[in-house]
């Protein structure tokens, strides 16, 4: 400000100056006054296009000028260029979270306070079909129709959860949301969705598991209990007590060969993955599969016609006992539910792309599309009659997949009601190796032995 009052003084003096030089003491009061308009108009040009640039908001281009003026609008461009800044930053990291949403595995709806739509990302679009363009600022309910989202969207409180089905949610492959509402700033509303579709299904697993061994063990149960006490309370001739305890050894077999492929499972669960440092041939895999099949099948007293093919050289990595309780299992399998008189074939092949597949045939009864991928569910039977009657657990496809998945291996089930299944597990070519032939006085006294005998059947 002291230099503006100078240059407004040092005007005036010119101009009185100028005024005395021309007329005297006449002229240099005009010539004070003069000066002091001069001084005023140039300091109007100077405001006049500082005031000019800021109506323009030309923030790259201010007015080169001296003096007070200029230096305001140098402050003023400074402090322009630093909102800009802020304001990109601000962008950025709005964009930057936004993009962070985008990718969370969670539906994220950013609702007005209307209930209107104004953002979601993409997995939310896809839980509940919307179209990011058309959708928004669309009211919320009217998009998602479910009674319990209606009835927790206009509620009183919001502290619980409230479950419905996604948009693609079928009968057969149903699919459940979780959602959550969460209220912030300017009454809007904060949708979140989750699904729980693996989550439901575990815990309906999960009850299905203690409901179904509850009842594998309870049946065994009872039977035992009923002959206890009969033979606690009745004389009983010779050949009776006989049967009766032929009748509860066979039940406590049953019982025992539950909690033995149970135990199983959780040892199949819990153990480290199986290297590859120990190798066993095929040959002798086989072997014994052929040596049980054939003593399982007279046992039933069905007769089978059993093919089992004699590989070549070839050894498998992992553990012996999971892969020769594997192999018993998909074999036990087909000897068990193959009427009499049915045949079963058994065959080892290398595929083009390097893998082994160890393959059963068999000719009975076929299973039907829709339980195919149920089948190595736990419990999980096409025909419980059926399954009690050949004395299976349930479990042994189970184990199957379990050993498979450990080895890197597949399990390939293909079949059709009346014409017979297959059962096939493909080893990848890094478990495999070339090995020596195995002769069959070998293959007779040197199979390894099984994690269970004929662990798992059913």
């Amino acid at each position: 400000m002291a230099w503006r009052f100078l240059g407004f003084l040092l005007c005036q003096l010119g101009g009185g100056l100028l005024g005395w030089w021309l007329g005297r003491e006449s002229a240099a009061l005009v010539g004070l006054v003069a000066g002091a308009f001069a001084w005023l108009a140039a300091d109007s040009v100077r405001a006049a296009a500082v005031l000019r640039w800021l109506r323009e908001g030309n923030q790259g281009a201010a007015p080169a000028m001296r003096g007070p003026w200029g230096e305001v609008a140098d402050r003023v461009q400074r402090a322009l260029r630093m909102r800009e800044s802020q304001a990109t930053d601000a962008q950025r990291r709005l964009q930057d979270f936004l993009a962070a949403i985008q990718q969370s595995p969670n539906g994220v709806v950013l609702l007005d306070a209307q209930g209107r739509i104004e953002w979601c990302n993409q997995t939310a679009a896809d839980q509940f079909g919307f179209d990011l363009k058309r959708d928004l600022m669309q009211q919320v309910t009217n998009l998602i129709r479910d009674p319990s989202f209606t009835a927790y969207y206009h509620g009183s409180s919001h502290a619980r959860e409230v479950v419905i089905p996604g948009s693609r949610s079928t009968p057969s492959l149903p699919v459940k949301l979780s959602l959550y509402l969460h209220p912030y700033g300017g009454g809007r509303r904060l949708l979140l969705s989750r699904d729980v579709t693996a989550l439901e299904q575990a815990e309906v697993m999960r009850r299905d598991f203690v409901a179904n061994v509850s009842h594998e063990i309870r049946t065994p149960l009872t039977v035992l209990a009923g002959f206890v006490e009969t033979l606690q309370n009745l004389p009983l001739e010779a050949n009776e007590r006989i049967r009766y305890l032929d009748l509860m050894a066979q039940q406590a077999r049953r019982m025992q060969t539950l909690v033995g492929d149970l135990l199983t499972l959780s040892r199949l669960e819990g153990s480290p993955l199986p290297g590859t440092g120990e190798w066993t041939p095929v040959a002798l895999l086989l072997a014994q599969c052929e040596q049980d099949a054939r003593a399982l099948s007279v046992a039933l007293g069905k007769s089978h016609e059993l093919r089992f093919d004699r590989p070549a050289g070839h050894e498998l990595a992992g553990a012996p006992g999971e892969l020769a309780s594997a192999l018993l299992n998909l074999v036990s399998n087909a000897v068990r539910y193959t009427p009499a008189g049915g045949s079963i074939e058994v065959a080892w092949r290398m595929l083009p792309d390097g893998r082994g597949e160890f393959s059963v045939r068999d000719t009975g009864p076929g299973i039907a599309p829709e339980h195919i991928p149920r089948l190595t569910e736990r419990f999980y039977r096409v025909d419980r009659s059926r399954s009690r009657e050949t004395g299976g657990t349930g479990l042994g496809l189970a184990i199957v997949k379990h050993v498979a998945q450990r080895h890197g291996a597949e399990l390939a089930i293909e079949s059709r009601p009346g014409a017979g299944s297959t059962f096939a597990i493909r080893f990848p070519a890094s478990r495999l190796r070339a090995g020596p032939s195995v002769s069959a006085a070998q293959t007779g006294t040197s199979a390894p032995p099984a994690t269970e005998s004929m662990a798992g059947q059913g």
